[in-house]
């Protein structure tokens, strides 16, 4: 028979490893790159653990997943976006320009500098990259986070 002290510590024991898991997933994402558009930095299949931000979190020269929520502007859908979580379309681009930084040449937008609530993405991979180049400014809502490292496949 169970003491009550050791009831106590399993219920403590399951309630924190709930706590922890709802903290991990609504933090931490893992996907895979599908496509070519960041080539040399990642390639088909790579796993990336992703952690979710606010744009105000982001810097230049981070490589962002945003959620692909405008894809009646793309001519086709991209091979490069993966449906990770399920349901989702996700794109991998590295973010060139935040709120407040001068719009890098070959953007096609109006503003000088980025406007709040706006980034600007890039693919390393241009010749394979559809990305602010071709769409603009992609919105703060379709951010999803920041890649924290590459995983083992």
């Amino acid at each position: 028979m169970m003491t009550r002290a050791v009831v106590s510590a399993v219920v403590v024991a399951a309630a924190t490893g709930g706590v922890a898991g709802w903290w991990l997933r609504h933090t931490f994402l893992v996907t895979t790159v599908a496509g070519r558009s960041m080539v040399p930095t990642y390639t088909e299949g790579d796993r990336l653990l992703v952690r979710r931000v606010r744009l105000a979190m982001v810097r230049r020269g981070d490589v962002v997943v945003l959620a692909d929520r405008d894809l009646p502007r793309r001519p086709a859908r991209s091979a490069a976006a993966r449906r990770d979580p399920p349901g989702e379309l996700l794109i991998i681009k590295r973010a060139v320009a935040v709120p407040g930084d001068p719009v890098p040449a070959g953007v096609p937008v109006p503003d000088r500098v980025v406007p709040p609530g706006r980034l600007i993405v890039l693919g390393d991979n241009a010749d394979a990259s559809y990305d602010s180049r071709n769409a603009g400014y992609y919105a703060a809502d379709t951010l999803i986070g920041v890649v924290v490292r590459g995983m083992r496949r």
